[in-house]
Formats: C-alpha cells, structure tokens, sequence
C-alpha cells in the first residue's frame, strides 16, 4: 500500500471528482465543462501558473518544489476525454448524456493527477518543476500531437514525461510496464474495389468485386502469417465490408475497412507497402480496379529504459515489489501518449483496476480505490532523489 501519507480529505475529493467527471462526460476537443473544472480545481489548489486553450482546450499548470536545487522539470499527463458509449452500468453517478460515457477511466487518470497536484501545492516538498498536463482527445482525435504542435514540451521546459492508465483484470494496488515498447501503432486502411456491375444470373458480363474482395481479404491476412516474424506481433484485421443491396444485382464496387497494429516502424512500413502491394495486384488479376487509402494513426507507445526505471522504482516503493511487473509484454492497442515519448524521455504505467468490466465496454467503471494508489505514485515519483 501507499508509503506516501495522503491526507484522507485529499481522497475523499478525488473520489468526488471523478464521479462528476464521469457524469458528465465530453467528447474528443470538445471538453469544455472538463476543462473548466480542471482549471478552476488547480487554480484552487495555489498552483503557480494555470494556462487554458493548450491544443485547442488542454489544461497545464505547474508548481515549483520548495526545496534546493530546482533542477528538472517532469510533466505527468492525464486524458480528459470520453467515448460515444451507452453507458449500462445504473450507478448514481453514470453519465447524464445519453450515448457518451467515461468507459476507458480517463475521470480516474484526472482525479488522480488532480489529488496529487492539490497533495504537491500544499506541501512543496519537492526540488524542481511538476507541469500537470490534461489532454483532450486521446481517444482518436491525438490530442497529445495538438498539445506538442502548440509548443507544450518548449512552452514549459518540460524535460521528461509520464502517464499512467488504468487497466481492468490486473488487482488494485498493482502496476505494470516495462523498459520498451508498451502499446502498438495503429493504422487505417480503406480499400474501394472497382469492377463492373450487372445483373446476378449474367455473372460472365460483370467484373465481381465480391469475389475479388474475397480474394483481397484472404491475400491480406497472409501478411501476418507469411511476412512477419512470428515473435513479432502484428494484428491486421478486416473489420467492414460494404457492397450492394439487392438480391439479382453484382455491384460495381465494394469497400473494405480495417485496422493494422504494429510495435516496430520496420514493421509499419512493411504492412503498409503489402497492403498496397497486394490489393492492387489481385484486384489487376481479376480485372478490377483498386483505390487504396492508408492512414497512419498513433505511434508505438516505447518507454525510454531510464525513465521506466525511476516510474518502476516509484511502484515498487507504493505497491511493493510482488505488486510491480516490470518486463510487462506489449498490447496491441494503441495510446496517443506515443507522441510525448518520442518528443521528449519518460514512461507509461499500467496501473490496476480489479475484476471490472473491460475498457471501452458499456458496463466499464473506473475503481475509486485506485484513486490513493494513483496518488502515490505520482506524488512518490516527483518528490523522491534521483539516483
């Protein structure tokens, strides 16, 4: 548990802001209510500087440490942001608008980061400069790349940066992470094959982009099993296909949709140039046409090996060494923290959230008792020497 003594008023507010947060949730950069009240919350707390509007409609502040040498300066980031989700779980709290819902625990990661703040303010018991960072649109809209593209890192010195998400089916009071890769990359692709439509029982007049968008999925999964290494994890998946709407006609065309996940860059642009490679190819075979669009979303998700160190350390010093995984393996979803890490030293954690329902799952509910852990862990993490 917590070696970091936390005030229990401290806990008990977080607890509360996370229940309001979680009612009424906003989606992508359109999170104004949040970023209202995070604002007001940390200009509360005596914070040295609060700044608005970072990356459309982020949130900074920052506080200096009270005690010699002033030498670093880390940002720690939270996510603001919900999901267009009905929620199903009939708490007292559960979202007050019907289709958006906090199902990935950003209202936890902002109540956590929130208490430590207000912990930090109050006491200053630490060298240097904490920058806490709450970021809109994590969920597909890379609100971390905005926040970065308006001068965030430079604006405020920021030398090193961390995060933490929560993650269902790990015990409250753990945590995982590990020196390298953590998330994957994710990747779009949209794929309109182009033949020549007529009516079902005259098959031989028409171009059937049916049977070639068969022959297109099949060839596509081959990437997988044919050019990758086996230990290397990539995930391909067709997850739309979109053609025709009547009994007796072959349709002209046909759409596909998928994702792809890639830990390593190599890998990422293999995938890209196979897909392109093989869906024209088969396509030409065929007779058909193909227009490919391919688009490239988050990152790899890579911790730097001396950051993941100091955040382990930090841990094992709140939960314990059983309760830290230290060489946890990578997950094939995705996180827009990736932009951070690759502007600038840190890490990411996984921090957990007992037997609840999965993220991004209607009946999902950030755990309120890992709130304290939550806290610990950052306010360990600035307030701790460096070694």
């Amino acid at each position: 548990m917590p070696v970091i003594t936390l005030d229990n008023d401290i806990i008990a507010a977080a607890t509360a802001w996370r229940r309001d947060f979680h009612r009424y949730p906003e989606l992508l950069f359109d999170v104004d209510r949040t970023a209202a009240r995070v604002a007001d919350l940390l200009r509360s707390f005596g914070c040295d500087q609060v700044a608005t509007g970072i990356g459309r409609s982020g949130v900074v502040a920052v506080i200096r440490g009270g005690t010699a040498p002033a030498s670093r300066t880390i940002g720690i980031r939270a996510d603001m942001d919900a999901l267009p989700i009905l929620e199903a779980t009939g708490l007292p709290y559960a979202s007050a608008t019907t289709g958006r819902m906090h199902a990935c625990g950003h209202d936890g990661h902002m109540a956590i980061l929130l208490g430590a703040v207000k912990h930090l303010a109050s006491t200053r018991a630490f060298s240097g400069t904490v920058v806490a960072i709450f970021q809109p649109a994590e969920e597909g809209g890379g609100g971390a790349k905005v926040m970065l593209e308006d001068g965030l890192f430079e604006r405020f010195g920021i030398e090193e940066v961390y995060a933490l998400h929560n993650m269902p089916g790990m015990d409250v009071g753990t945590f995982a992470l590990s020196s390298g890769v953590m998330l994957a990359a994710s990747d779009r692709f949209d794929i309109k094959i182009l033949g020549k439509g007529g009516h079902a029982a005259r098959p031989h007049e028409t171009i059937d982009p049916i049977s070639v968008a068969n022959h297109v999925i099949s060839a596509l999964h081959t990437i997988v099993s044919r050019s990758v290494d086996p230990i290397d994890p990539v995930v391909l998946s067709v997850t739309s296909i979109h053609a025709g709407d009547a009994y007796n006609v072959i349709p002209s065309e046909v759409v596909l949709k998928g994702t792809v996940r890639t830990l390593s860059e190599t890998n990422r642009e293999m995938v890209e140039s196979r897909v392109q490679a093989i869906a024209t190819s088969v396509a030409k075979v065929f007779g058909a046409e193909v227009e490919l669009e391919y688009r490239r979303g988050y990152p790899p998700t890579v911790n730097h090996p001396v950051q993941a160190r100091i955040l382990g350390e930090a841990a094992v010093r709140v939960a314990g060494a059983a309760g830290v995984q230290r060489d946890n393996a990578p997950i094939m979803a995705a996180e827009d923290f990736s932009y951070m890490l690759k502007a600038r030293p840190g890490a990411f954690i996984f921090i957990g959230n007992g037997m609840t329902a999965s993220l991004h799952h209607p009946e999902y509910d950030f755990n309120d008792n890992a709130l304290p852990i939550g806290i610990a862990l950052w306010v360990d993490l600035v307030t701790r020497e460096r070694n």
